[in-house]
């Protein structure tokens, strides 16, 4: 009798350790495309000897597209409002003075539409956590520059760059982190100095 019931427990025992191992994995499945927005926070700051140090908190949302090719490698492109804030160093000898008018610390807004590309690649064996990588194409399409002289423009209107980051695939919300290096000289005066973006995005967001 003793020996039914451990036959009996066993089968149970072994029952249940077969459906939550089904339902991880259902848990897990991932459709070839998925699509989904998020929001979030673009913490950036532009290099050069011009510019204060600092980082200056500003606002990104955007939407995606996602195609799961395999297990472990995705494709997930972008279209991102990214806007950018900027303080010019209140150092005299680091500004152009014949660009900008009397006083200091100058301030520039930067809006872009930023379309980055990613290779997704699972991390482990849950398909909930993504590495990011990939490039990004940005084009400028407002800029604004406290007291600016000049009537033209002093940024290019259009950046590369390369992002990274983790992605957080949760059943219905994601959210992550990414770090992005601009690789364009955006100074759009002359070659006196390399003005570059950089960021850190963290978002949160919903996927379909």
């Amino acid at each position: 009798m003793k020996n039914k019931y451990l036959f009996i427990i066993g089968l149970l025992l072994i029952s249940s350790a077969t459906i939550a191992q089904k339902k991880a994995l259902s848990m897990d499945h991932e459709n070839f495309f998925r699509y989904g927005a998020k929001i979030g926070a673009n913490v950036n700051k532009i290099t050069g000897s011009s510019y204060s140090d600092g980082f200056k908190y500003n606002f990104q949302a955007g939407v995606f597209l996602q195609f799961n090719i395999t297990n472990r490698i995705g494709i997930q492109p972008e279209v991102n409002f990214v806007q950018s804030q900027s303080e010019f160093s209140d150092d005299p000898s680091d500004i152009y003075d014949d660009i900008f008018r009397d006083g200091s610390q100058k301030k520039a807004t930067l809006n872009y539409l930023e379309v980055p590309v990613f290779l997704n690649v699972n991390i482990g064996p849950s398909k909930r956590v993504k590495l990011q990588l990939g490039p990004a194409y940005g084009g400028l399409l407002k800029q604004t520059v406290d007291s600016l002289k000049s009537s033209g423009d002093i940024y290019k209107n259009a950046e590369w760059s390369a992002i990274g980051g983790l992605w957080v695939q949760l059943p219905l919300v994601n959210f992550g982190a990414r770090y992005k290096i601009g690789l364009t000289d955006i100074n759009a005066i002359d070659d006196r100095q390399t003005w570059k973006n950089q960021a850190i995005q963290v978002f949160v967001g919903i996927t379909f």
